[in-house]
């Protein structure tokens, strides 16, 4: 049995789902821990009571938690978030000593087909990494981090629990939605981990990590209902920065990273996810009004002043109205995403 964790509040809710819905139907057997934020996120995964989601509330994470607790008072919601991340495959670690290997995955994964391969590259190893593979013209991004949090894999070993254990130090000391001294959020420590650490492995198929910052290296094909990256069947995509602008109009945030939208990312990855992203968001309607929400961010940050948010704002409307002119934004009309 594969054994995933992840976090989000109510407005992550959906893609949260979403999320577990393509490891229904990918990766059964499995189990999907998720750290509720809210109060809300918490009350609605417990009516649903899906098998495989088992919600953890946010005072029985932090319970005794002092160090966890310290931080949270003089960061941002968003920070307290990242903080939180290394400390959430330990929870699991110790309330369950069946589970042998956790997979952190952040909440905007959508898989494609069966992750097995990716334990494979695993194999007897004690950490996982995958890196974010810029392209040439995108280096100057690995001031970020030169791997991505998105999906990392832990095993319970020595070596497993001292990494986990280093970065919780790590991001509880610092862990800021900011460039400093060469760290940056909770991302930016994945760095350090092979100078530090024994058996730590870099994820090397080209199927797992596909993203919006490195589809530019890949050449995308579709083979029997698969889709290829380069010789590598799709696992899983990691739709950042995705934005539902109207409920009819979404912005992949493509032209930041110079990727053009074309009809294959329409059809094969971005109208599959959206598609099921507005089922349930259906469904969730049908469950509780209040949470049918505007899909946002978690990893976005509330801007300025009211005379900024209403020029940002209009500057906003312009400038998607170019991107529907252009053809990087994706309409959806009749079910269908064009």
């Amino acid at each position: 049995m594969l054994n995933f964790c992840t976090y989000f509040d109510s407005n992550y809710l959906a893609k949260g789902l979403t999320l577990y819905r393509s490891l229904v139907r990918y990766a059964m057997p499995f189990r999907l821990w998720v750290l509720c934020f809210d109060n809300l996120t918490y009350e609605i995964l417990q009516k649903m009571s899906l098998p495989q989601i088992h919600p953890i509330l946010l005072s029985d994470f932090e319970y005794k938690d002092e160090e966890l607790l310290k931080a949270k008072s003089n960061r941002s919601k968003v920070e307290y978030y990242f903080t939180c991340t290394p400390s959430l495959p330990l929870y699991i670690f110790k309330k369950y000593p069946e589970v042998d290997v956790i997979s952190y995955v952040d909440a905007d994964l959508f898989f494609f087909s069966n992750p097995s391969t990716i334990y494979k590259e695993l194999n007897d190893n004690s950490v996982l990494i995958v890196g974010h593979r810029f392209p040439s013209y995108l280096k100057h991004l690995e001031k970020y981090g030169i791997y991505n949090v998105g999906f990392l894999s832990f095993r319970r070993d020595d070596v497993g629990l001292k990494c986990l254990n280093w970065w919780r130090e790590k991001c509880i000391e610092w862990c800021y939605d900011r460039l400093e001294d060469g760290r940056f959020s909770d991302q930016k420590y994945l760095d350090d981990w092979q100078g530090h650490f024994k058996r730590i492995i870099v994820l090397k198929q080209k199927g797992a990590g596909l993203s919006p910052w490195n589809l530019a290296n890949y050449q995308l094909s579709e083979n029997k209902g698969q889709i290829i990256v380069d010789t590598d069947q799709l696992v899983f995509f990691h739709f950042h920065d995705l934005k539902e602008v109207q409920q009819w109009l979404y912005d992949p945030c493509l032209t930041q990273y110079k990727v053009r939208l074309d009809s294959f990312l329409k059809k094969h990855i971005y109208g599959p996810y959206i598609r099921e992203l507005k089922d349930v968001t259906n469904w969730l309607s049908n469950i509780n009004d209040s949470a049918y929400m505007k899909i946002s961010s978690i990893r976005g940050r509330v801007q300025g002043n009211i005379i900024y948010r209403i020029a940002k704002k209009t500057k906003d409307q312009l400038t998607m109205v170019k991107k529907i002119l252009l053809g990087q934004s994706l309409v959806v009309v009749g079910g269908k995403v064009l």
